[in-house]
């Protein structure tokens, strides 16, 4: 399906954020997002909200075992979350794909090939990223409404660039359990734990199976607290008051 059509889907407006295999580099530096955040459209890292709602993101799937064993705790739970899925693994296993969109979490786009984009030229990005993007609608009926760049490289004139021609958002994070790094799943539970408060974006991966074994911890301990899961596409939208707020860097 062209994407002018899909381009058609999203002309409404933005309504969405969110919310190891191994091998997979993780060689590039994150960007480090500064304090002092700003209103920007095209890039969000948390919400201004009042309301005790967290977005648990899970990035570089869908793997082939972690991914299911997620989706079966967050089915337990009755919980909802937003899966970045990198283009190349969704055309590999495109069943448990379907099953995440089934199942009312939130897909976003992670590029094609997990790439540093801020390295590349326009022309290169938007192949990135429209490839994963039809490979998503192909699969689910259902195009990708926000983009998460690897490693958060991806400069500001490029998420303007992306946001103008293809209206994707740039969704980064405001929490950070570095659990690519594996130090453990209880270490990742209580760094979650220890940071998230109203609005936060929760950034994790399901290619990591200590993040896995991390979640029962870290869901119930989210509920504990009264922290709820928010629902995306009801999160970012402009009647209800809530804004994003931009990480201003580059």
């Amino acid at each position: 399906m062209p994407f002018i059509t899909r381009r058609t889907i999203l002309s409404g407006g933005l309504s969405a954020i969110a919310l190891g295999v191994p091998g997979l580099a993780h060689a590039a530096p994150r960007i480090a997002l500064p304090d002092d955040l700003v209103r920007d459209a095209a890039t969000i890292t948390g919400i201004r909200t009042a309301s005790p709602v967290v977005a648990m993101t899970f990035d570089d799937g869908p793997h082939p075992n972690l991914t299911p064993r997620l989706l079966d705790l967050l089915k337990a739970r009755g919980l909802r979350a937003t899966f970045y899925l990198i283009g190349n693994r969704c055309v590999t296993w495109p069943d448990i794909v379907r099953r995440i969109s089934d199942e009312g979490h939130e897909i976003g786009n992670h590029s094609w090939s997990h790439p540093d984009l801020s390295r590349r030229n326009d022309g290169s990005v938007l192949s990135e990223i429209d490839r994963t993007s039809d490979a998503i609608f192909r699969i689910t009926g259902r195009p990708p409404v926000t983009f998460r760049p690897p490693y958060g490289a991806f400069t500001r004139r490029q998420r303007n660039m992306l946001y103008d021609s293809r209206r994707l958002p740039t969704v980064l994070w405001s929490v950070d359990p570095e659990d690519w790094r594996r130090p453990g799943a209880g270490v990742v539970a209580r760094r979650i734990l220890s940071h998230s408060r109203p609005g936060a974006i929760i950034l994790s991966h399901d290619i990591q199976s200590g993040t896995v074994s991390a979640m029962p911890q870290t869901f119930d301990g989210l509920a504990a607290r009264g922290l709820q899961f928010g629902r995306s596409r009801r999160w970012w939208d402009g009647r209800s008051g809530n804004r994003g707020t931009s990480d201003g860097s580059r």
